[in-house]
């Protein structure tokens, strides 16, 4: 039944691309005038305008017709996006002055962003007299006419109006479109589970669906041997079925929900800047997947381990597993996940050293190691005996403590300590137009310094997500050296919560009431680092440097999504975690399915519409279900890719 709902969304998917694509609306405008030009040349933005039909243009952008009706000298036009902190403007066009004895304006015409607040800037050409300034956020493909002119019998009262000619589109329907499509599908499948609760409709559904099943349920009746009979007489088998049940299904469904929604941002996210990483400080749904992922890693390494000393596995044999398996995660990350690819063929000229996988390997590698060497005996059972038996779960793990805040100290250190050429002492912000422009080579501070220092600028990544947004030439790596200690930080965290579902073992309550206390003392930490602000903090939330105060919002977050999961899935069984929780079971196989197989069909096709939101909502909602539904029918075949 999985299956087929998620072919029916995929189905949905595509149609729904099909109904809201807009032809018409994906010619790029042409390359504008120089400085000077009169009106007209930019002819097919304002011919368009003057004709009343949308004009040509990008996905994320709208027109905008500037029209001056003052005299000499002319306007030059500049903007500054809301996104971007503490910017210098950018020049946009110069409008050239009015046509007095011809009573002929002045025009100019300009593609403008639509994704963020922008702030408008009109000085005089001569003099760089400011003449008015204007805040607005603009809308896609909307059409605009900034109208500036004197007001009334004054010459030196200028007014700049703005006038909105076509409106624009509303890009985010397709998202609602998407949401009522797969809600849909979620009602189809509740009432497809009710009606097989009904014992006659069950019966008739399998007879159709599996008539060899029906045979053997016949004949179990009349006494053959069955399947379930060689199991349960099989004592290997019965303690396999048990571990089977045990297993908490929802770090499974907490894994798959991480790694869906890293699938579906890695294809594009429909090209919705909220689906893409947050050019510098603060938060989009981008960023909040990759720390959960690395959270939910050091929770399944503390069952795992305990596991498997459990079983009496000498210390240097599971050792052996660590260095094993942090050795392939890292190697399939430089050899097979490489985005510098796309720079030409893999060499090791352009090779990028850092990674996700390189990060999870080596950050799996310390905290497995550190979890085994600090292990006491006794300590999860309960029988070791602690001063304060409210930290029983954190006071036998001293050592391992000791250890993360000698990590944290270094990252200060190096962080707001080491000097960088060039850059003020402690410098964290993104370097090129920011901070007014004074520190362009400054992106990263110490961290993407220390990068360059030790890996080599063509061995990072080359494409940072500042580069748009702050117009930053320096390449600069999110995977990085010096951000590695904190994702150890934040897998010790993971680790920790693992450690009280061993503790506190079937003691629900407990369990999730400690869940919750993490929860607050990660929350109150980060609102002391940031003062609840996205720029003004002593150490603002940043993917990019993953700073302390990222990591800190991003276990207050896991924390209590956990703790949901946790109940709805283990405590109340209210869900069985579908669909997340299969490509919970399978998330290497499937993180690294859809790295490599990204740019082929069915996960991509060419588009008809490449400026539209709806076609690439639709790909990549198509391509991420694909994956469910892959990961699904592996679940089912019992196939598990693990390292």
């Amino acid at each position: 039944m999985a299956a087929a709902a998620g072919l029916v969304a995929a189905a949905a998917a595509a149609a729904l691309g099909a109904l809201l694509m807009a032809p018409g609306l994906t010619q790029p405008l042409g390359e504008g005038p120089p400085e000077g030009a009169g009106a007209g040349t930019r002819g097919g933005a304002a011919a368009a305008a003057a004709a009343g039909r949308r004009p040509p243009g990008r996905m994320d952008q709208a027109l905008l017709l500037v029209r001056n009706e003052l005299p000499a000298p002319g306007l030059r036009l500049a903007a500054l996006s809301g996104a971007c902190h503490q910017c210098l403007y950018q020049f946009l066009a110069f409008v050239p002055p009015s046509n007095g004895s011809l009573r002929q304006p002045g025009m100019a015409a300009v593609m403008v962003d639509t994704q963020h607040p922008l702030t408008l800037l009109l000085n005089g050409s001569v003099g760089d007299r400011e003449l008015c300034k204007l805040q607005y956020h603009f809308g896609e493909f909307g059409n605009y006419s900034l109208v500036v002119k004197t007001r009334g019998t004054s010459t030196k009262t200028v007014s700049c109006d703005l006038v909105i000619n076509e409106g624009p589109i509303n890009s985010y329907i397709p998202i609602l479109f998407a949401f009522l499509v797969y809600m849909g599908i979620l009602v189809i499948l509740i009432v497809g589970r009710l009606f097989m609760k009904i014992d006659p409709v069950r019966k008739w559904v399998y007879k159709k669906l599996n008539p060899r099943e029906t045979d053997r349920l016949i004949n179990s009746e009349l006494g053959s041997p069955n399947v379930t009979d060689s199991v349960s007489s099989d004592p290997t088998s019965r303690l396999w079925s048990t571990a089977c049940r045990q297993r908490l299904r929802s770090l499974d469904t907490f894994r798959g929900l991480s790694l869906i929604i890293m699938v579906f941002v890695n294809y594009g996210g429909g090209k919705y800047w909220f689906f893409k990483h947050e050019s510098w400080n603060g938060l989009t749904v981008a960023d909040l997947v990759f720390p959960w992922f690395v959270f939910i890693m050091g929770t399944s390494t503390s069952l795992s381990l305990s596991s498997m000393l459990r079983w009496e596995s000498s210390k240097w044999k599971v050792l052996r597993k660590i260095l094993w398996r942090s050795f392939l995660l890292i190697l399939l990350g430089i050899i097979v996940v490489n985005p510098n690819y796309c720079l030409g063929p893999l060499s090791w000229d352009n090779l990028r050293i850092p990674g996700v996988l390189q990060r999870l390997g080596f950050t799996y590698l310390v905290v497995a190691a550190l979890e085994l060497l600090f292990t006491r005996a006794g300590a999860e059972s309960g029988t070791l005996e602690t001063p304060c038996p409210a930290l029983q779960d954190i006071l036998p793990y001293w050592p391992q403590w000791i250890f993360i805040l000698m990590l944290e100290v270094i990252w200060l250190c190096l962080t707001f300590l080491l000097p960088v050429p060039g850059c003020p002492r402690g410098y964290l912000g993104p370097g090129g137009i920011g901070d007014f422009g004074n520190y362009p080579n400054c992106t990263g501070g110490a961290a993407g310094y220390i990068d360059r220092l030790l890996l080599g600028e063509k061995h990072i990544y080359q494409h940072p997500s500042s580069s748009v947004i702050y117009q930053t030439t320096m390449p600069y790596d999110p995977e990085g050296i010096l951000g590695t200690i904190n994702t150890i930080f934040m897998a010790f965290l993971g680790l920790q919560a693992g450690k009280i579902i061993l503790f506190y073992k079937d003691q629900h309550k407990q369990i999730m009431s400690r869940f919750f206390i993490w929860s607050i003392v990660m929350g109150v930490i980060s609102a002391i680092l940031t003062k609840c602000s996205k720029e003004e903090g002593l150490i603002p939330i940043n993917k990019n440097l993953w700073s302390i105060s990222y990591v800190t919002t991003m276990s207050c977050f896991a924390f209590i999504l956990l703790l949901l999961i946790y109940y709805l899935v283990d405590v109340k069984r209210l869900w069985s975690g579908a669909p997340f929780f299969y490509p919970g079971m399978n998330s290497i196989l499937v993180y690294i399915g859809h790295e490599v197989f990204e740019n082929y069909f069915p996960f991509k096709w060419k588009m008809q519409d490449s400026q539209s939101h709806a076609e690439h909502l639709t790909q990549n909602l198509t391509a991420t279900t694909l994956w469910v539904i892959i990961s699904y029918l592996l679940y089912r075949r019992r196939i598990f890719w693990k390292i």
